[in-house]
């Protein structure tokens, strides 16, 4: 008789961590066909046959980690730590997406927990935006703290960003996209605003922070959403996105909008549409290419506000227009095309993102002046401004993750390569051919009065060539289970060409550009970071925009700005973050007046933001959704500038700001929601001789889910009918802010 020899068996042990070194608990391992999930503690242990074989580790919302290993004996492995996955939400219409997100590449470049991110950063998700009918940038930043939406001359997206005003800190995917013009929400997953300069990731400006529009990318599961929105003033928007996969290897997607709306403010509406289709290939197991192209429009009545009078906004309606709304209009098409290849080669993973931009934008508006000293009439003037810039970008950064010893490293290099090509006209309008200002009455501020539109003998026309080349690295040190280190330094090329085709001027400024960064954090627990950090970046002289380059400016060095922050956070639970931070902002190497020589200019200006933001967004309960902060800035002129003199309060920049907004499920089918919005006072220019009074504002939402597939929603904003002052772009143009105002939404997915 014989028998079979019984298998000799072993086992394979060792402990799962998540990112931040904590255990993982219920992570899968499977090797040799047999199974078994870690324990509390992140432990496992599972019988096996020696031999060589795979062994694989995975939990949702992690990247899978798979080694191949021998086993002869009894095997302990090194630690494991599952990286973080790529964020994806998906909108259920009875359990709406939510409003916390745990994790982020767009600050470090690598998957990195954002408690783990040494510096504030304010995350909108696509759950929040659908709550509140956001459709703009503005919409978006009115529940970040740190930030306030300025008028930007009605025609483009501007922020102040701790005291710093912008137009061109904006990204695309972390990619710059920084014409002037209104961006729209419709293919967003979520919108970051990275405070703080942020040189070693986005490269030149972003002197108080950088906002990065992150957007939704075609998956294998499917998707799709209709949604109709209606208002007051005739407001007519509707939005597709649709998500399918052809296949194992390939998927599309489709998001498409289009809106056509009025305003509280007499003669003016817009029209805009956007369509933005991407497919996503599985060229190999490890291999993934995103391709992306959108087309957008936007095109609307310029509108550039009321004036002040003795300090205040002129006392008129809020619906009062100045200007001729038949020749004021202002339009941007916008062409973005992207490629994004991902490759992960071992313990190395490559990103290569190539991004192709075409802004066409302009606009021609009449603009408020100064109101004569008896309150009767006001100085109008006009113009026009076109832009047209084409934008090539290439981004590859490589991350590699290793140990040295006890410590764990994520090491990060890169570069970025560009060229963009602007041409910038203007022309000035002249009132019945002869004047470049026009008085008219407070008692008919629309006026028909003919106006010719011509060069002046300043106006622009000139062509700009930029090309930059940068190259960084960084490095995320895990020392212990407490203590993590980042430093990282980016290397800026950048290049300048200037040509005035009005006198044939040709200029070029050159500057190479260093920006360090540096953040300690400290856990005394797995949920709570504390960090202290340091960051450098640059604007050149040419300004963010790089509208014009002239001989004095040629010669400036570029200006510099300093943060240094300390912070806390908490993940008090797994959908609930808290955030506070307390920091300073040093801006440096701004132009000033030379005392000897009013002809000459000198960089001895300076300005400094000291402030403390508090942030809260996520789940207080399964049925409380909630989403706000509160912020303090005391930003200021310290050393006099061409623009103002030492002291002066740094303009829309208001020392404290609060919002919050709460979202509630009453039932099982219906929900209800309200959001508080406060500003305190704050100056419409730098001379600080108009003040734009604090105000309270209330909004409110019903939902109610007619099936499991279909929402309808009501909102109002201003809900107590406040009149308040929303923004302003100077002393003369003022935005007032919407009376009370009803919209109607039904979402239906399917």
């Amino acid at each position: 008789m014989t028998c079979a020899l019984a298998q000799a068996q072993t086992s394979v042990k060792g402990r799962v961590l998540d990112p931040a070194g904590g255990p993982l608990a219920g992570a899968q391992v499977e090797a040799s066909a047999q199974k078994a999930l870690t324990q509390p503690d992140g432990s496992f242990s599972i019988a096996v046959a020696p031999g060589k074989f795979r062994i694989v580790i995975s939990k949702e919302g992690f990247l899978e980690w798979s080694r191949t290993i021998e086993v002869r004996d009894e095997l302990t492995i090194p630690d494991v730590t599952l990286e973080i996955a790529p964020v994806r939400e998906s909108i259920e219409v009875n359990e709406r997406a939510g409003y916390d997100l745990q994790a982020s590449r767009s600050a470090t470049k690598t998957a990195t927990l954002l408690r783990d991110v040494p510096q504030s950063v304010s995350v909108v998700t696509a759950g929040q935006m659908h709550d509140q009918l956001m459709t703009s940038i503005g919409d978006v930043v009115r529940y970040v703290p740190g930030i306030t939406a300025t008028q930007g001359e009605n025609n483009r997206d501007q922020l102040v960003i701790r005291g710093n005003s912008t137009s061109a800190d904006f990204f695309l995917d972390g990619v710059r996209d920084d014409v002037q013009y209104y961006r729209d929400v419709y293919n967003l997953d979520r919108m970051e605003a990275l405070k703080g300069p942020n040189a070693l990731i986005f490269g030149r400006g972003g002197a108080g922070g950088v906002v990065n529009r992150v957007s939704k990318e075609a998956g294998f599961m499917p998707e799709g959403e209709l949604t109709f929105e209606g208002g007051m003033y005739g407001d007519a928007r509707g939005t597709i996105d649709v998500d399918r996969a052809v296949n194992q290897r390939l998927a599309l997607r489709l998001n498409a909008m289009g809106e056509q709306s009025g305003s509280f403010r007499d003669h003016v509406g817009l029209g805009r549409y956007g369509i933005n289709p991407t497919a996503t290939i599985a060229a190999g197991e490890r291999t993934r290419i995103t391709v992306d192209d959108e087309h957008f429009h936007d095109g609307r009545t310029a509108d550039r506000g009321i004036p002040s009078f003795q300090g205040l906004p002129l006392d008129v309606p809020v619906d009062t227009y100045f200007g001729n709304p038949d020749a004021s209009r202002v339009f941007a098409d916008v062409d973005l095309g992207s490629v994004l290849i991902e490759h992960q080669a071992g313990a190395v993973n490559i990103r290569n993102r190539t991004l192709v931009g075409n802004y066409d934008r302009g606009y021609q508006n009449f603009v408020p002046g100064a109101v004569t000293a008896d309150g009767m009439q006001d100085s109008v003037s006009g113009y026009n401004n076109a832009t047209c810039r084409r934008n090539l970008l290439n981004q590859t950064d490589v991350t590699y993750s290793a140990h040295t010893g006890r410590v764990k490293h994520t090491f990060l290099a890169g570069a970025e390569l560009g060229r963009q090509l602007t041409n910038n006209f203007r022309n000035t309008a002249y009132f019945n051919n002869s004047s470049t200002t026009l008085l008219v009455p407070l008692t008919a501020t629309v006026f028909s009065t003919p106006a010719t539109i011509r060069q002046s003998a300043t106006d622009a026309d000139n062509h700009l060539e930029t090309n930059l080349a940068a190259a960084y690295v960084q490095d995320q040190m895990e020392l212990s289970r407490h203590v993590q280190f980042v430093a990282g330094v980016r290397f800026d090329y950048f290049d300048l060409q200037y040509h005035d085709h009005r006198t044939g001027t040709n200029l070029r400024r050159i500057d190479h550009l260093v920006s360090p960064r540096a953040g300690l954090i400290y856990k005394p627990a797995t949920a709570v970071s504390l960090y202290a950090s340091y960051s450098v970046s640059y604007l050149p002289s040419s300004g963010d925009q790089f509208s014009s380059l002239t001989i004095i400016t040629q010669q400036a060095k570029p200006e510099q700005f300093t943060n240094y922050e300390i912070g806390a956070k908490w993940d008090a639970t797994r959908r609930l973050s808290l955030t506070t931070a307390v920091f300073r902002l040093d801006r440096t190497n701004t132009r000033a007046t030379d005392p000897n020589d009013a002809t000459r200019l000198i960089q001895t200006g300076g300005q400094r933001t000291n402030g403390f933001e508090a942030g809260i967004t996520g789940e207080l309960t399964r049925a409380w959704r909630i989403s706000g902060g509160y912020s303090y800035m005391d930003a200021f002129v310290v050393s006099a500038t061409t623009s103002a003199k030492t002291g002066a309060q740094v303009a829309q920049a208001p020392h404290n700001t609060f919002s919050l907004w709460n979202n509630y499920q009453v039932l099982r089918r219906l929900g209800a929601g309200v959001g508080i919005v406060n500003r305190s006072g704050m100056f419409a220019a730098i001379d600080d001789s108009v003040v734009l009074p604090g105000y309270t504002r209330v909004d409110a939402a019903l939902f109610y889910s007619l099936s499991e597939r279909i929402r309808l929603q009501a909102n109002v904003e201003n809900l107590l009918d406040k009149k308040y002052y929303l923004n302003a772009d100077n002393n003369t143009n003022i935005s007032p802010g919407a009376p009370v105002a009803f919209r109607v939404g039904l979402i239906a997915r399917f």
